[in-house]
C-alpha cells in the first residue's frame, strides 16, 4: 500500500467531503496519465477523467466508515477508471461519431508553446509510442501504462485487472514485447535517417 493511502483513508472515514478533495488531489495526475496513455486524446482523458472521480465520490457516499478505512485508494480509482475506459469503447463501437472538418479541428487546437527541435523529437517520439500502446490488446495496453505510466506495482496492477500478479507480470511482458516489435520498425528508420 502506497504511503499516503492511510491518512487519506482516515481523512475520507472521518469527513468524505474533505477526505475526497484529497483524494482527488493525490490521485488525479495518476488517473488521467492513465486515461491519457490508454484514450491517446487528451479530451477523452479529461472527461473520463471527471467520470472516474464523479462515480467514485458517488459510490464512497455509499460506503460505511469501516469501509473507507479500509480501501486502497490508488488500486481502487484505476479500477473504476479502466471500467470507465471500457465502457467508453463500447458505447462508441456501437456508437460511432462521425468525423468532423479538419478546418474545423485545427481551429479548436491550443497553440502549442515551444516549438524547438529538441521538443519535436520528444513529440515525435511520444506520438510513436502513443500509436504503438494504441495498438495493444486491451488488457496488455492497461497493464503497461499502470505499470510504467502511472507507477503501480505488479499486485496493484493484477488488482485493478482483476487477476493473479503472475498474469499481471505476463500481460506487462507481453505488452512491452509486442511494443518493441511495433516500434523497431521506426526506430530502424530513425536510426537510418540521422546517420
Amino acid at each position: 500500500m502506497d504511503e499516503t493511502a492511510e491518512p487519506l483513508c482516515e481523512r475520507l472515514a472521518r469527513d468524505l467531503d474533505d477526505g475526497f478533495t484529497e483524494l482527488v488531489r493525490v490521485h488525479a495526475s495518476a488517473v488521467h496519465a492513465f486515461l491519457l496513455r490508454v484514450t491517446g486524446s487528451a479530451a477523452e482523458a479529461d472527461d473520463l477523467g471527471q467520470e472516474t472521480f464523479l462515480r467514485a465520490y458517488t459510490a464512497l457516499q455509499g460506503y460505511s466508515a469501516q469501509r473507507r478505512r479500509a480501501l486502497r485508494p490508488r488500486a481502487w480509482l484505476m479500477t473504476i477508471a479502466a471500467n470507465i475506459w471500457r465502457n467508453h469503447v463500447r458505447t462508441c463501437v456501437r456508437r460511432p461519431v462521425a468525423a468532423a472538418r479538419v478546418e474545423d479541428s485545427c481551429e479548436s487546437w491550443p497553440a502549442e508553446e515551444p516549438g524547438p527541435q529538441e521538443r519535436a523529437d520528444t513529440a515525435a517520439d511520444r506520438a510513436l509510442l502513443v500509436a504503438a500502446l494504441a495498438r495493444l490488446p486491451e488488457p496488455a495496453r492497461v497493464a503497461v501504462v499502470l505499470r510504467h505510466v502511472v507507477g503501480m506495482s505488479y499486485a496493484e496492477v493484477a488488482e485493478v485487472q482483476g487477476c493473479p500478479v503472475g498474469t499481471a507480470k505476463a500481460q506487462v511482458s507481453r505488452g512491452i514485447g509486442t511494443l518493441r516489435q511495433l516500434l523497431e520498425p521506426q526506430v530502424a528508420m530513425l536510426r537510418e535517417v540521422t546517420m
